[in-house]
């Protein structure tokens, strides 16, 4: 059973040696994603806006579409991990993120947040593993 490279065409090519996801079996991970918007032929990545609110619904909407592209919903991730620049965001990253999962069919996935330095204006990231099957 060999890897496969996950990337949909709402990203860019990785800046290094590194897959934005890889699927083996019914195994999936996404690496570690930011809230850039979609890949604009020739422009460099572009952060969704200055607010967590902005940069945290884009950055799902990126893990999303690698999950996707692999075959996965939100129902097969089995861990998200969370990665902020600040732990004021911390409540507010909360009151999104339970939002945006409301409306999930199975159990919500297991969760890690830790603080974290990112470039300049990014404020999370979000890594997560899906199981599939």
């Amino acid at each position: 059973m060999s890897k496969v490279a996950l990337t949909p065409k709402t990203h860019t090519t990785p800046p290094a040696k590194f897959s934005h996801g890889v699927r083996k079996g019914n195994i999936l991970q996404v690496a570690g994603q930011v809230g850039f918007l979609p890949a604009v032929e020739g422009q460099p990545p572009t952060p969704a806006g200055p607010t967590l609110a902005e940069q945290t619904l884009q950055t799902l909407a990126n893990v999303k579409a690698i999950l996707e592209e692999g075959g996965a919903t939100w129902d097969d991730v089995m861990m998200i991990r969370v990665y902020l620049t600040d732990v004021d965001h911390f409540a507010e990253f909360n009151e999104i993120y339970d939002q945006y999962f409301a409306g999930l069919k199975e159990a919500s996935p297991a969760r890690t947040t830790v603080y974290v330095g990112l470039p300049k204006g990014l404020l999370i990231e979000i890594d997560a593993l899906g199981v599939l099957g």
